[in-house]
């Protein structure tokens, strides 16, 4: 009897750990799992674990290697003397670097040496500010320096105003060796000023070691090139979009062998692709792309000379995203993996059969005491015939007899996919958690169903895409266990546009909506965002172009703004102060026409967040506000 009572208290310790809920605070302690590389040796994965502290503000990191031989796992130390260092030439004797150099003189202090203490800007071109930085006249530039001379570090862009690496995302990627040492290719825009915002026309240039000569290995590729990488047989690839203006183009593989270039991946319709790392017999290229509502893992044969097409095999399957590549060990690649229930960990991948083994484990304690949401695929029928995956998302410990408040998420981008991400803001399993189904669909706009699918949305941000989403929210609200008395719309970006725009064009459906860096009205958009070919592509061109019928069209049938007449519904607004890609007037114009129009609405204005949330208080603060706004408006 003793033993019996035991085994039953810890029976219901168990059961009432596996009923704890998902909460913002428990959020933010999660580790990030990045994955650095393999060990020089080919034993070891590096990887590195960040983890957040409120109470600091801050976050910690560690590194560690995972054992292929027995999984064991240890801290390490000097991930730098494990890892083999890529920014070495193969023969040892350059490093290849980046930094800062002052090239315009952009500051007051610039144009004045005697007024050291003004803090003024003077911009006489586009391209003022990216982002969240307002330029100053230094650029990144590429090094190359002799490793046993500093004094020899030499510029390999003297005096150019252009950027290595490319801004505002552009890391060490952006500049390679070449596997026999000879040249160094790095990527940048070679535009300034107004030329540079209305462009998206990355090139990659060739450095000749030996004789300093510079050589632009795309030019007449006019999209972005980016992501250079050789294989062993000195045969370069990287990611490329053919038209300039357009960063939401098809983006496919190049392999160039010195003779020919050949694209391995255009054939391939529903084929955008996200990242890819050569295979170690130099005979493939693995990648990852969106496929039909996840990201998944992918190889392509590299035909060389021949003629033959290039063979695609989709390696991974289910209901999860590969996130990255971070390496191979014989017959396994090393990737990171996520799903709507769980942060990012890494995964040995068998590439013949496209089996995986978790390798990391920061958060399993974690996400073992919790009770997990059920997601689930749903196809849905919109009004133009065509069939839509939406992704649904329940409660922990769902039950159909009951009615449920009801979340349609409204996607941003406005062209990117909606796979099984896990986010620290927009995390489908906290909002779960706190009682919401959600329904997020793969609308107009998100590559993974073929480009045709991807690029309906362009010059129709209000049309077709708005259809999608009232067809997948109807749909869903059909079911019995939907409260259709209790909807509410949300979303950030792009979709923070979708809720201004819903806002006013809902027909009494939704209670409430949240709006995060949304875009309000699209005139005073196109005034002041930074990246202006984004606007050009997606609005048809300039808001004074009083002829151009698509511009018009979007002003007038597509502009949120336009239709606050019909808002009445309370409206949360969140907006960040240093967003100049979204900026800060679109949710200040937004927030004082709500207040002024008498309806019940709230600004959360975070003055230090670019487009994002980083800081672990602001986020916080950011969820409470959101859940708060939930259960007092809905």
């Amino acid at each position: 009897m003793k033993y019996t009572i035991i085994a039953f208290l810890l029976l219901t310790t168990l059961l009432g750990q596996s009923q704890k809920l998902m909460t913002p605070e428990l959020l933010w302690k999660l580790g990030r799992v990045s994955g650095l590389g393999i060990s020089k040796d080919g034993k070891y994965v590096v990887y590195n674990v960040s983890t957040p502290n409120a109470e600091l503000n801050k976050s910690s990191s560690k590194k560690y290697t995972v054992s292929f031989a027995d999984g064991s796992i240890a801290e390490i130390t000097d991930a730098e003397s494990i890892l083999p260092n890529s920014k070495i030439s193969p023969d040892g004797k350059y490093v290849i670097s980046n930094e800062e150099v002052k090239i315009k003189p952009v500051m007051g202090s610039d144009l004045y040496p005697d007024l050291k203490k003004s803090n003024v800007y003077v911009f006489d071109n586009l391209a003022y500010r990216h982002w969240d930085t307002w330029e100053d006249g230094k650029f990144d530039h590429v090094f190359l320096t002799e490793v046993n001379n500093p004094a020899s570090k030499k510029d390999l862009m003297e005096g150019e105003a252009y950027d290595a690496p490319t801004k505002p995302f552009g890391g060490d990627e952006d500049y390679v060796w070449s596997h026999d040492g000879k040249q160094v290719v790095y990527v940048t825009k070679k535009k300034y000023g107004t030329a540079y915002a209305i462009s998206t026309n990355t090139d990659l240039y060739a450095y000749q070691v030996e004789t300093g000569k510079t050589t632009n290995l795309t030019e007449g590729m006019m999209g972005y090139d980016v992501n250079p990488s050789f294989n062993k047989q000195n045969q370069l690839a990287w990611m490329s979009m053919k038209r300039d203006g357009y960063e939401a183009d098809k983006q496919d593989i190049i392999v160039w062998n010195g003779v020919t270039k050949m694209n391995l991946t255009q054939h391939r319709d529903d084929i955008h692709v996200e990242g890819f790392r050569w295979s170690d017999d130099d005979r493939s290229i693995f990648f990852f792309a969106p496929i039909n509502g996840t990201l998944q893992l992918f190889e392509v044969k590299y035909p060389g000379l021949t003629k033959m097409l290039p063979v695609i095999r989709q390696v991974t399957s289910g209901d999860f995203d590969v996130t990255g590549i971070i390496g191979q060990s014989g017959n396994q690649l090393i990737v990171s993996r996520t799903d709507m229930n769980h942060a990012a960990e890494l995964y040995s991948v068998d590439i013949a059969t496209g089996s995986m083994k978790q390798l990391t484990h920061v958060n399993d304690e974690t996400y073992a005491s919790l009770s997990m949401s059920r997601t689930e695929r749903r196809m849905v029928k919109t009004t133009d015939g065509k069939d839509m995956l939406v992704w649904v998302i329940y409660p922990p410990n769902f039950d159909a007899s009951k009615k449920y408040p009801t979340l349609l998420y409204c996607q941003g981008g406005p062209q990117s996919p909606l796979t099984q991400f896990y986010s620290f803001r927009w995390n489908f399993q906290l909002m779960a958690a706190n009682g919401y189904i959600v329904v997020a669909p793969n609308r107009r706009g998100m590559p993974g169903h073929g480009t045709k699918w991807n690029e309906q949305i362009s010059k129709d941000w209000g049309g077709q895409v708005m259809q999608d989403y009232l067809s997948a929210i109807d749909n869903v609200s059909k079911e019995k266990f939907v409260d259709r008395s209790r909807l509410g719309c949300i979303g950030a970006s792009y979709g923070g546009y979708s809720a201004f725009y819903l806002a006013g064009n809902h027909n009494n459906r939704f209670k409430t909506f949240i709006a995060h860096d949304g875009v309000f009205d699209l005139k005073s958009m196109y005034g002041t965002t930074e990246e202006l070919w984004f606007v050009n592509w997606d609005f048809g061109g300039a808001y004074w172009q009083k002829n151009n019928l698509t511009v018009q069209k979007s002003l007038s049938k597509f502009n949120p703004i336009n239709f606050v007449d019909k808002w009445n519904r309370p409206i949360l607004i969140y907006q960040g102060g240093k967003d100049y890609r979204v900026p800060i007037e679109q949710g200040l114009q937004a927030f004082q026409a709500a207040q002024l129009r008498g309806i019940k609405s709230k600004l959360v204005y975070l003055p230090d967040e670019n487009h994002w949330v980083l800081s672990a208080q602001n986020a916080l603060v950011w969820q409470r506000q959101f859940y708060g706004w939930l259960k007092e408006t809905l």
